[in-house]
């Protein structure tokens, strides 16, 4: 059986297109997932363009912000049955014995292949998943808003689990991308004050986390904003740009003993010094993926309403539309892009 699919076929830009793929098989520790919603990641964008950083291999179906309904379960799989409302995490090979996994920390095996770059992804009909990363969909939570429960575990690792705000801290966001849009809201939810920081062209971005997230949209230097209240700096800053520059603006802004969590990519070199983190005494803590119980907290935030992703949503397309989805959020038009399989 073949489904169409969105494949990145080759390192040089602009390889990607739509082909027909088989029907996964699945070994016994696997489920057959047929995929309702599928979010259109940066990731998938910089493969697209090839300007990413990470191995990958091709030819390789994107996607790895997923939902979707149990339609096979493997001979040795328990709790999951056909039928099943589920998401699914990104970790698709793990090295069981790897130190960081029998930590619980998977997402820091050295080994980890993930959906989209390692393995075929969910920009299809049919993708195979190891039971051990599906979590159920709470009833009454659209598929819509479910397949989003990997960024926003994205930016609960990094604002929640790799930062340290207490209620009442006057927190900086830079970057308004998905993610820092996402850091934003969970940073309000934990008490802080928020503000995104973003450039001119960023004014869409900056007023659905304002209008929507309670944040306060700043374009382009946030320094009067970070000193504020008494002149030292912010409490916190998390780097969700995809710039190396913007670290110096951190630890710019970032008052002494205060804290910086950095979730963004960027493959730039620093041509600075990192002095000030030194005289300064902050701490600097870097944030990748996400794991088992951060997921599980996640859901029960977009269940309960109390993290909302309706407002970056920008359009829902059909897979064979791939490329309108894809350029509409490369050119910024909207925050996020979302497919569903044809």
């Amino acid at each position: 059986m073949q489904s169409a699919a969105v494949v990145n076929y080759a390192p040089e830009a602009g390889s990607v297109e739509i082909r027909e793929v088989s029907r996964p098989e699945i070994g016994a520790e696997d489920v057959l997932l047929e995929v309702s919603h599928v979010g259109v990641c940066g990731s998938d964008l910089h493969q697209w363009t090839a300007d990413h950083s990470w191995p990958v291999n091709y030819p390789v179906v994107l996607g790895h912000e997923f939902g979707g309904t149990v339609v096979g379960v493997g001979s040795n799989v328990q709790g999951w049955q056909e039928g099943d409302r589920v998401v699914s995490e990104t970790a698709a090979i793990i090295d069981v014995n790897n130190p960081m996994t029998r930590r619980g920390l998977y997402n820091l095996d050295p080994t980890r292949k993930g959906f989209g770059y390692g393995v075929d992804g969910a920009m299809t009909r049919f993708v195979r998943v190891p039971s051990r990363i599906l979590h159920a969909v709470p009833n009454g939570l659209s598929f819509e808003h479910a397949c989003l429960t990997e960024p926003c575990c994205v930016a609960y690792n990094a604002v929640v689990r790799n930062a340290r705000i207490e209620p009442g801290d006057r927190v900086i966001v830079l970057g308004p991308g998905t993610i820092g849009i996402l850091c934003a809201a969970m940073a309000r939810l934990c008490g802080a004050e928020v503000a995104l920081v973003g450039l001119e062209a960023d004014q869409h971005r900056l007023w659905i986390a304002s209008d929507n997230y309670g944040c306060h949209g700043v374009v382009g230097d946030p320094t009067a904003w970070a000193h504020h209240r008494d002149g030292l700096g912010c409490d916190g800053v998390i780097d969700a740009a995809g710039s190396s520059a913007t670290l110096e603006i951190a630890l710019r802004i970032v008052r002494p003993a205060g804290w910086i969590s950095k979730v963004g990519w960027g493959p730039q070199p620093l041509g600075y010094n990192l002095d000030p983190l030194v005289q300064k005494n902050v701490t600097l803590q870097g944030s990748f993926s996400h794991n088992w119980p951060i997921w599980e907290r996640v859901l029960a935030l977009l269940a309960s309403g109390q993290l909302d992703v309706k407002p970056i949503i920008g359009g829902v397309w059909p897979l064979d539309q791939w490329q309108t989805a894809f350029e509409k959020m490369h050119r910024g038009e909207v925050v996020k892009s979302i497919l569903t399989p044809i």
